[in-house]
């Protein structure tokens, strides 16, 4: 399989580009990472912003490390967006995104991805409603598409959760959202992450891996890996005691045919936790998941 990292454990932290590309590369021993807005917001001044967008690129280029993509973080993800039941605020959302693909651009990177929002707890128990927001949500996706093939995209890869308010928060509903969005300009593809997946207190029977796999494989772009104990959505590294095993990510990603899918380690760290320690725990769990996967 195909193992990358996402640059979230940095986020607070590790924040020099050069330092950080040397790191993911010599001690990590990555050359793909998916760069996460935490670092970069993209709604900042482009002529501030693309500058150390630029240098990024530059540090992780001169180490060898391929920046994949860009995603979505902890930040963008507080936002309704697209999903959001004031129309305003789903048009600056679709700002916001567009803004999000300059950014990916300028980077370099072919692929952005992100959760496409949230709806409000009325909306999103009201069935008209929620159709409604599901459909123009589709329809801003479709332009999004469009302008990223303008600005040199790949892909978008969107990432399910498991929150009804969210869209796609199942397996069936990933599948479905995937064939909606069919015929766009550049593919739009499904992002899985294991936490996710894995949240049995939300997806009951469906808290199932190889559910999620087998059923999306055909759709899926990309995967986030995390450590977890399937009651909250850990982000834990590989230090912890949880339900994910070598032995079981060998199987899933094999039986699904997605070894070669990218799965980025994704740890999202408290703020208050000690800078050596975090250090410590990815360093421990990168040596750890090459040696049993690679």
């Amino acid at each position: 399989m195909k193992l990358g990292l996402n640059l979230s454990f940095a986020v607070k932290r590790f924040l020099e580009p050069e330092k950080l590309a040397h790191m993911c590369r010599h001690d990590f021993g990555t050359d793909h990472v998916q760069f996460t807005w935490d670092l970069i917001d993209p709604w900042w001044p482009e002529e501030l912003r693309d500058v150390l967008a630029i240098r990024y690129k530059e540090a992780f280029a001169e180490e060898g490390v391929h920046i994949d993509a860009t995603f979505g973080g902890l930040a963008s993800y507080s936002y309704a967006h697209l999903l959001a039941p004031a129309k305003e605020q789903r048009e600056a959302a679709f700002l916001f995104f567009k803004r999000a693909i300059d950014l990916t651009a300028v980077m370099g990177a072919k692929v952005m991805g992100t959760p496409v929002g949230g709806m409000s707890y009325d909306d999103a128990r009201c069935p008209a409603r929620r159709e409604e927001r599901y459909k123009e949500m589709l329809g801003y996706v479709r332009r999004l598409a469009s302008y990223g093939k303008e600005k040199g995209l790949e892909e978008i890869h969107i990432e399910a959760t498991p929150l009804i308010t969210e869209f796609p928060h199942s397996p069936e509903v990933s599948v479905k959202m995937m064939k909606d969005l069919e015929g766009t300009d550049i593919p739009v593809k499904l992002l899985v992450d294991w936490g996710h997946a894995l949240y049995e207190p939300l997806l009951k029977e469906e808290a199932d891996i190889k559910l999620w796999f087998d059923t999306c494989a055909p759709y899926i772009g990309s995967i986030h890996l995390q450590q977890t104990d399937g009651q909250w959505d850990r982000h834990w590294d590989f230090t912890k005691e949880g339900i994910v095993t070598p032995e079981l990510i060998r199987r899933t990603t094999a039986g699904a045919g997605l070894e070669d899918v990218m799965q980025y380690l994704e740890v999202v760290t408290i703020f208050e936790d000690d800078d050596d320690a975090v250090y410590d725990g990815m360093k421990k769990t990168m040596d750890y998941l090459h040696r049993e996967l690679d």
